[in-house]
């Protein structure tokens, strides 16, 4: 016989290259023949099939394994579901876990139907009752008001995170988890618009903004909504490694980035105060992009105030709740051009912003509102806001 060796095979398209290990390499022996061999866990109908040789799934194409290896014995992800909770919340985690190969389940203090926060009816397949231990809990948000004051279910969350391997909140319900008292000490995140609602009710939890999802170890936050999906294939990859993830997010046509640094609570727009148009006249929103540096919103409809009274009714709202700080105009502007306000003010982290607010008439009867401001820590970075 041969001796076994591995082979490292380099193969390459266009830019990428790819090693494979192949190996070892040598006959079939006897002891192989008798064992029974099953799929890698997969979540399909080939789970409960038998082969009588190693290779690959002639169903799906993953692994077949020695039954009771390392591997063979499915994990589970057990989601908490309540009236109210925000559909992708829930639903995102669902499919990457179940993509996954986990064996996925949600759980309810009641058999009774679920109404989610779109009205989509929910049964839930297990109670707090009768509930296996998960190895993987997911905490949703939503109408969270319920299930924090629930006291069964803060009690069923702490006791089933304390047997977990991972305990993962997605938008608020990272307020459920500080209630039990899992996220003192720690560091979390959550939606973007109740970063500062979280920091006064968890004291002991640093809460940042910064991040699409914290990783504590045994404990996850994600911030809102569609993060619980980033959140999900972070835990996926850390349970079942890199590649399961990544073969995942391909089959599921998402572009998974686990090094993104996108977080939607550090972008720019969190500095704006909302600003109630509807009294003024009857608006659309044109465009809203920026970055964590600059921010553009631009809004257009019909008025039957003046630019002038629209620039006083905006820069208001701007001094008011934004606390920004307007500065004395500079040269005259020509006639032609939009009416304008220029502003200034510091952020929490006491960086100082610039901004315009532009007001001007697009056609008969229609007015395009514009505020804009920028960091002038650098020269390239401009925004409006409007």
């Amino acid at each position: 016989m041969r001796n076994r060796v591995a082979i490292a095979l380099l193969l390459g398209i266009a830019l990428a290259a790819v090693a494979v290990v192949v190996g070892p390499v040598g006959r079939t022996t006897g002891a192989e023949k008798a064992r029974r061999y099953v799929c890698t866990p997969c979540g399909m109908a080939c789970d409960k099939k038998f082969f009588d040789h190693p290779g690959k799934c002639p169903d799906c194409g993953g692994r077949l394994i020695g039954q009771g290896a390392s591997g063979a014995s499915r994990k589970t992800a057990a989601i908490l579901i309540f009236d109210g909770v925000d559909i992708i919340d829930y639903t995102g985690p669902y499919e990457v876990f179940g993509q996954g190969g986990f064996e996925v389940f949600t759980v309810a203090e009641t058999k009774g139907t679920v109404t989610t926060s779109m009205g989509m009816k929910v049964i839930p397949q297990h109670t707090f009752a009768d509930a296996p231990p998960p190895d993987v809990l997911v905490v949703p948000g939503g109408n969270v008001k319920g299930p924090r004051a629930s006291a069964p279910t803060l009690k069923w969350v702490k006791h089933t995170a304390a047997a977990a391997e991972r305990t993962m909140s997605v938008c608020n319900g990272a307020f459920i988890l500080a209630g039990t008292g899992l996220l003192d000490g720690l560091t979390a995140t959550t939606f973007h618009r109740l970063i500062d609602e979280l920091r006064a009710e968890a004291p002991k939890t640093k809460v940042v903004s910064d991040r699409r999802f914290v990783d504590n170890g045994r404990i996850v936050t994600t911030a809102g909504l569609s993060s619980g999906i980033d959140g999900a294939f972070h835990v996926l990859s850390e349970m079942r490694g890199k590649g399961h993830a990544q073969s995942v997010a391909l089959n599921m046509e998402y572009d998974w980035r686990p090094d993104s640094n996108y977080a939607r609570a550090a972008l720019a727009d969190r500095l704006i105060p909302d600003v109630a148009l509807d009294a003024t006249g009857d608006w659309n929103i044109a465009k809203t992009e920026g970055s964590t540096d600059r921010w553009d919103i631009s809004v257009r409809g019909t008025s039957d105030l003046s630019m002038a009274e629209l620039l006083e009714r905006v820069g208001h709202v701007l001094a008011t709740n934004g606390r920004w700080t307007r500065v004395e105009a500079g040269a005259s502007r020509p006639a032609s051009a939009p009416a304008r306000t220029s502003w200034t003010f510091s952020d929490a982290d006491g960086r100082r912003w610039n901004g315009t607010l532009d007001v001007e008439i697009c056609r008969p009867r229609t007015t395009s509102t514009r505020c804009g401001f920028r960091s002038p820590a650098s020269a390239e970075r401009t925004a409006r806001v409007g």
